[in-house]
């Protein structure tokens, strides 16, 4: 087993996960409405689970302490896409995020339920549920404000077309991508973005937003080797300060 190749897929899902977790904590008593506080709660608390769940196959791997490896390290040694780190902004930012990002992320984890490590392909089965409810809450909106008034569908269109660029970065090819195809831990993200790019597209054919052309697009990429937004070191900071005063804190 090509343990380096399966580590460096590991992290950049549970980066992933705990950053965008932590920016969607964020809005926990700041919501539009208060479903949408609980909601956004609540699906926070999900992705910073998840993370939890796959730094302890890392530390099963080797690695540090899921402690250690969550709150130790720099901006520089997370794995992460730089969409993720992005501050919240509006509302209509973080649906179109949350949107984009999770129509990857459960695609994924469909590719990671076939997976040939056994306890990821486990895991994945097990988050699959948590992930049909992220998508279908981000669906319902994206529907409902981006047919609703011309505000709403500008304001969403003025996100779409920012955050795309970002989004893109989250299928930057891993430094060990041929590794991680050869062993059938993951089918590559090339076949991952195929399949977002189709899901992205009937979701909004739905709505009146505008997709630009996909060869418009230039990609925003670096998150995966290290290369990150000047938001991401101050949230870093603000996320390890608990367990820095008390090491001994659960999660």
């Amino acid at each position: 087993m090509n343990e380096l190749a399966l580590k460096e897929l590991l992290y950049k899902i549970a980066d992933d996960q705990l950053i965008l977790g932590h920016r969607n904590s964020e809005w926990t008593g700041f919501g539009p409405l208060l479903e949408e506080d609980i909601a956004f709660s609540s699906m926070a608390q999900d992705k910073v689970g998840q993370s939890y769940a796959i730094y302890q196959m890392l530390n099963q791997l080797g690695e540090q302490e899921p402690d250690t490896v969550a709150f130790m390290r720099n901006a520089n040694q997370f794995h992460n896409c730089q969409l993720v780190e992005l501050p919240n902004g509006e509302y209509d930012f973080s649906l179109i995020r949350h949107f984009l990002y999770d129509t990857a992320e459960i695609t994924r984890f469909d590719f990671l339920a076939n997976s040939s490590y056994e306890p990821l392909a486990q895991l994945a089965r097990k988050i699959k549920g948590e992930l049909k409810y992220h998508t279908l809450h981000a669906n319902t909106w994206i529907k409902k404000l981006g047919n609703a008034t011309e505000e709403s569908i500008g304001r969403l269109q003025g996100s779409l077309n920012k955050a795309l660029p970002y989004a893109l970065g989250i299928f930057e090819p891993s430094p060990l991508e041929q590794e991680i195809i050869a062993s059938g831990f993951f089918a590559g993200e090339e076949v991952l973005k195929k399949q977002w790019m189709e899901k992205v597209e009937l979701l909004l054919s739905q709505t009146q937003l505008n997709l630009p052309d996909w060869k418009t697009i230039q990609p925003v990429l670096g998150g995966r080797v290290g290369q990150h937004t000047e938001h991401l070191q101050p949230l870093l900071d603000e996320m390890s300060e608990v367990f820095r005063i008390d090491p001994s804190a659960e999660w």
